[in-house]
């Protein structure tokens, strides 16, 4: 893992646009932050996809076409804190459904605290964390024949370039067999005012979020980032549909990571790309779905339509 972390980080700081993937936000303290921006006044995403998840459950389990007679895996990529989750779980074991949750994460850590959330709110689900890399698990778990739905939540779909997210759902259906359901929860295209407070929220806790991937550097790799000579910069423009986060360089500075045993320069106000989030409507998701074998079954949105909760199946 730390080998795989220098190569990412050298390869990034090393491109002629710096970059660093958005996957190393997730440490301890990576994930703690991420729950108190979920909670932010501004993050709507969570708060419109729970409200899906609350008050359409039954319809989404109509939608997905399950058999209460016919044991299924529930998969879960990037599971986190499963809140969102927890309410189809609930629904699902109140109405007799047979099958396993088995929650997908990289992050140790927030598999731990699920499960024990878990044990202690829903100790009649039955859980198989896996942690890990998705594909990985996901291999593995190809053996088994029994029906699967796949989650894919919070709008994760939209870290990943539109080329990238063909080629990971591509790569996903060739994990699943026909019949199998993807729930993909995406956000909507809308204005610069609705999207960009959502990166940039008043409290500053995305700002400690994105700058918390420097101070990982620090600790793990050995690295000299000053955090007060970096801050964080979001971007976003209605009729490109994607909101862009950046580490800004505040002045003229050099960098040096031991682990790796190199130094990078940066200029007054170089960027750093750290993350993407694409931003979807009905035909951007059909473009992504093209030659995957997915087909869309179902949508559902909450009642602003800032959210869908779209149901693909193979």
């Amino acid at each position: 893992m730390i080998e795989q972390f220098s190569n990412d980080v050298d390869a990034g700081l090393s491109h002629a646009q710096k970059q660093l993937p958005s996957k190393y936000f997730y440490d301890k303290t990576g994930d703690a932050l991420f729950v108190k921006i979920m909670a932010l006044p501004e993050y709507y995403l969570t708060r419109a996809e729970m409200e899906i998840f609350t008050m359409q459950t039954s319809a989404m389990i109509s939608a997905l076409s399950l058999n209460k007679n016919k044991y299924f895996e529930l998969i879960e990529l990037g599971a986190g804190d499963g809140s969102k989750t927890k309410k189809l779980l609930k629904r699902l074991s109140e109405q007799g459904y047979q099958y396993d949750y088995l929650p997908i994460d990289i992050s140790e850590n927030a598999l731990e605290q699920l499960e024990q959330s878990l044990t202690n709110e829903l100790p009649e689900v039955s859980v198989k964390t896996q942690q890990g890399d998705y594909f990985d698990i996901l291999e593995n778990l190809k053996v088994s024949h029994h029906p699967k739905v796949v989650l894919f939540l919070g709008s994760n779909i939209g870290n990943m370039l539109d080329d990238e997210a063909s080629l990971f759902l591509n790569n996903l259906a060739e994990t699943l067999n026909v019949g199998d359901k993807l729930l993909l929860g995406v956000d909507l295209i809308k204005s610069e005012e609705e999207i960009l407070p959502a990166y940039n929220d008043s409290n500053g806790i995305t700002r400690e979020f994105n700058l918390n991937l420097l101070t990982r550097i620090n600790r793990e790799l050995g690295g000299d980032f000053d955090i007060t000579k970096f801050d964080h910069y979001p971007h976003y423009k209605q009729q490109e549909g994607i909101a862009k986060s950046y580490l800004k360089s505040l002045l003229d500075q050099q960098v040096t990571i031991n682990y790796i045993g190199k130094s990078y320069k940066f200029k007054a106000g170089e960027l750093i790309h750290t993350e993407i989030s694409r931003k979807y409507d009905d035909h951007l998701l059909q473009h992504i779905i093209k030659g995957s074998g997915f087909s869309v079954q179902n949508k559902l949105v909450d009642q602003q339509t800032l959210f869908a909760d779209y149901i693909l199946s193979l």
